[in-house]
């Protein structure tokens, strides 16, 4: 990027500071929705704060494979590098576990006003307020005006930093979430016994039946879930 903009990236970064970070982390199976608010100060504004107020969006992280991570990460190299590199990565596939987040600014959540005060006490409105109506997925930040939304990917590292192991560890067990899917089948069934055919359809489809199948028997007998 040019000098000015590499410039701003970074100033933006360094001046960003996570006040109160979310409290849970990211989703495994599914998306997540963090509401957070960035609290800046406008540069031809003297004495007055700019509080944005709007929503991220964490796709559910999903594991690249070999092949979909070279195709994506190392454009440019010569063919034969390539094919050496994907060589490599397929013989420790066994020891690797890259995974892919993703992350958007849903604009249609985004809001923004500016009051005439002092940045602390506004942050200590806001923290008073993230008290008083807890929600695990709210964030505050105070960053800087232009460009704000760089102010954001310090949340977004951080969100992936914190998520990322627990990440590891359920998505080596069940990569594509057919067993999570299967465990929310079991809970809604044992509330609602109209919805059991739906489990019984779920389990044959991921050809989890005959696993499940002591399980699933229980259930439809009466005497719950186990």
């Amino acid at each position: 990027m040019p000098d000015k903009q590499e410039f701003d990236f970074w100033y933006a970064i360094t001046n960003t500071a996570i006040v109160v970070p979310p409290k849970r982390r990211l989703e495994t199976f599914g998306a997540t929705l963090i509401d957070y608010r960035l609290v800046t100060e406008p540069m031809d504004s003297v004495g007055q704060v700019r509080i944005r107020e709007g929503r991220l969006q964490a796709q559910r992280p999903v594991i690249l494979t070999p092949q979909d991570f070279v195709e994506t990460a190392i454009d440019g190299f010569e063919s034969a590098e390539s094919e050496r590199y994907l060589d490599w990565l397929r013989e420790h596939e066994r020891d690797l576990l890259i995974l892919k987040y993703g992350f958007h600014i849903r604009k249609d959540a985004a809001r923004e006003h500016v009051v005439t005060d002092r940045v602390e006490a506004v942050v200590e409105r806001i923290q008073r307020d993230l008290r008083e109506r807890p929600d695990p997925f709210a964030a505050l930040l105070v960053g800087v005006d232009d460009p704000w939304e760089v102010c954001l990917l310090k949340l977004v590292v951080d969100l992936v930093q914190r998520s990322a192991p627990g990440h590891a560890r359920a998505l080596r067990a069940d990569p594509r979430g057919y067993r999570h899917e299967i465990e929310e089948e079991f809970r809604a069934a044992s509330r609602d016994r109209a919805l059991i055919p739906r489990l019984a359809d779920k389990l044959r489809k991921h050809g989890l039946f005959e696993e499940y199948q002591d399980r699933f028997f229980a259930l439809a007998r009466g005497r719950g879930a186990q």
